[in-house]
C-alpha cells in the first residue's frame, strides 16, 4: 500500500469547498430565505453532487472527459446556462420590491431543494476537473481501491461538514433578520456572482 498524504488531499478539497462560490453562495442564501432544513436540503444535493464526480473521477470518468472534448463542452454550456438562470432570478428578486415572507417553505420543496443542489454541483465543469486533477497527482495509476475508498470517504465527510455548517449557520434567526434588512443587496450580490461564474465557465477553454 502506497503512502497517501491525506492531509495534502483535504486541505486542497477544504480550498474547494469552503472558498465562496456558486454552491455557497446558493447554500447561504436559500437558509436565510426558508430556514435550516431547505438550506440542509441543498447542501445534501450539492454534497450529492460533490461525491459523484469525486468517485467519478476516482474511476476515471475525469480522463473519460477531458479525451472527449464534446462531453466537457455540454457540461461547461448546461452549467454556464444553469448559473445564469440563478442570476436573472436574483436579479429579479433584487429589483422587486415585494417584501419576503421567510421560512414558510413546504415540506415538498425540501426535495426541490436538494434536487437543486444536485443540479447546481452536476452541471459545474470545474468540479470535474477539480477531482480529476486531484486523484491524478494524489493517486498513482493503480493504487488500491482501498486508497481510493480512504480518500472518497474522506472528502465526502469534509465535504459534507462544510456545507451543512454553511446551512446551519447562515440559518439562524440573526442571519434571517439581517437578509430581511439587506435583502436587495443580498440578492444583488448573488446575481453578480452567479453572472460571473457563468461567463467564467462560459469562456473557459479546454487545454
Amino acid at each position: 500500500m502506497t503512502d497517501v498524504n491525506l492531509t495534502l488531499i483535504l486541505g486542497a478539497a477544504f480550498l474547494g469547498a469552503a472558498t465562496p462560490g456558486p454552491a455557497t453562495l446558493t447554500i447561504a442564501g436559500t437558509a436565510m430565505q426558508h430556514g435550516r432544513k431547505p438550506g440542509l436540503a441543498l447542501a445534501a444535493g450539492v454534497c450529492s453532487g460533490s461525491l459523484i464526480w469525486s468517485v467519478s473521477a476516482a474511476f476515471g470518468l475525469g480522463a473519460v472527459m477531458l479525451a472527449n472534448a464534446w462531453l466537457f463542452e455540454a457540461v461547461r454550456y448546461i452549467g454556464a446556462g444553469y448559473l445564469m438562470y440563478l442570476a436573472v432570478r436574483s436579479a429579479r428578486s433584487a429589483l422587486s420590491h415585494k417584501t419576503p415572507v421567510l421560512r414558510t417553505a413546504p415540506t415538498p420543496a425540501l426535495r426541490v431543494a436538494y434536487a437543486k443542489g444536485l443540479a447546481l454541483h452536476l452541471t459545474n465543469p470545474k468540479a470535474a476537473l477539480f477531482f480529476g486533477a486531484l486523484y491524478a497527482i494524489v493517486l498513482p495509476p493503480g493504487s488500491p481501491l482501498s486508497e481510493l475508498l480512504t480518500v472518497m470517504g474522506a472528502i465526502a465527510v469534509q465535504s459534507a461538514l462544510i456545507f451543512h455548517g454553511y446551512a446551519l449557520l447562515f440559518s439562524s434567526a440573526a442571519a434571517a433578520r439581517m437578509y430581511l434588512r439587506l435583502r436587495r443587496g443580498f440578492e444583488a450580490v448573488f446575481a453578480a456572482a452567479f453572472a460571473t461564474a457563468s461567463w467564467q465557465i462560459f469562456a473557459a477553454r479546454l487545454n
